[in-house]
């Protein structure tokens, strides 16, 4: 399996995660009994995650990040059109 592919499936799960979490921050924020700090915290727990693949891989060269992004659209797709 080329290593590419690997990235691309880890960009695919980040993806998924990232944009699961966004949605459940989003679901937080709007409960009645108010999640606004476990939203902040979901949120840059989220965004740290993503900066460290992101940084991980471009460590490793254009094809790697371009995996990555490539499949964190890809699980923003998925995500939104409620595929998970």
């Amino acid at each position: 399996m080329s290593v590419l592919a690997l990235w691309l499936a880890g960009g695919v799960v980040l993806g998924l995660a990232y944009f699961a979490l966004i949605r459940r921050s989003a679901a937080l924020i709007l409960a009645p009994d108010g999640g606004a700090w476990l939203a902040l915290g979901l949120g840059l727990a989220r965004l740290g995650g993503l900066a460290a693949v992101l940084f991980l891989a471009a460590m490793q060269g254009a094809g790697p990040l371009l995996a990555v992004a490539l499949g964190v659209l890809a699980g923003r797709f998925a995500v939104m059109r409620g595929a998970v």
